[in-house]
Formats: C-alpha cells, sequence, structure tokens
C-alpha cells in the first residue's frame, strides 16, 4: 500500500457518504410529495455501496511491484427505490385522494431518515479523521528526513 493510498480511500469514502447525504435530504424533501410526474406517490430511494474496483493501472502496478494489496475504497453502487408499500391516509378531501377518500403518501419515514443522516454524518466525521491523522503522518515522515 502507498502512502497516499489511505487517503484515496478515506476520499472515496467521504465523496460515498456525500451522495447517501444528499440521498436522505430528497427523501426528507419529498416526504409528503403524494404525485410525482409519473403521477405516482415519491418513492424513498436508498445508497448501496460497494468496494470500488481497482483501476487497470493499479492492478499493473500490483503486478510489477508483486504487491497484493486489495485496497481501493468505496463507491456507489446504486441508488434504488424502497420497494415498501405507501402510507394510506384517509383525507377525503386532497386532490389526490382515491374514491374511497385514502391518499398514498409516500413510504418516507422522517425518524429511520433522520437516523439514517446521523449514521451518514459519524461515518464521514470518521473518515475526515482518518485522513487528518494520515495526513499528519505523512507531515512526520516528511519531517523525519530533514
Amino acid at each position: 500500500m502507498g502512502m497516499f493510498d489511505a487517503i484515496n480511500i478515506s476520499a472515496s469514502a467521504l465523496h460515498a457518504q456525500r451522495v447517501r447525504m444528499d440521498v436522505i435530504a430528497q427523501n426528507i424533501a419529498n416526504a409528503n410529495t403524494t404525485r410525482t410526474e409519473d403521477g405516482t406517490p415519491y418513492r424513498r430511494k436508498i445508497v448501496v455501496f460497494e468496494e470500488r474496483k481497482r483501476s487497470f493501472g493499479d492492478i499493473l502496478n500490483e503486478k510489477l511491484n508483486a504487491s497484493s494489496d486489495t485496497y481501493a475504497g468505496v463507491r456507489v453502487k446504486a441508488i434504488i427505490e424502497d420497494t415498501s408499500p405507501f402510507k394510506k391516509v384517509y383525507d377525503p378531501t386532497h386532490p389526490d385522494s382515491d374514491q374511497n377518500g385514502y391518499v398514498n403518501y409516500p413510504n418516507v419515514d422522517i425518524v429511520t431518515e433522520m437516523v439514517n443522516m446521523i449514521e451518514a454524518s459519524r461515518a464521514y466525521e470518521a473518515n475526515v479523521t482518518a485522513m487528518n491523522i494520515t495526513k499528519s503522518m505523512i507531515t512526520r515522515i516528511f519531517e523525519i528526513g530533514k
């Protein structure tokens, strides 16, 4: 593993958590959206992470240096829609109510989204800390050489 690999890994995690925070914010903003462009209520979105695949250059360097490092970081694999059922609320005065007076509201639970937001925020902070510690270690290495 190279000197800057830890920073690259933390940077990939920072990007992934930022995307997750954006999706959570979108879910919260649309928690009461009963009609989207396709005429259905908003569906909650979920971010799926996976290990970041190494580039051709990374694999080539690994083979040339006879190294077996497999650290590459994380990336967003997909943003999928939650298929859980919509919430039904009786409100016959709502313009989107059905013939029985029920309105389908998005399958977004604000409490769940807030917990996910706190978790993403903590993961982001942890990766910032890891990046700062790595940066500090690299700085100390250069000071030893003086």
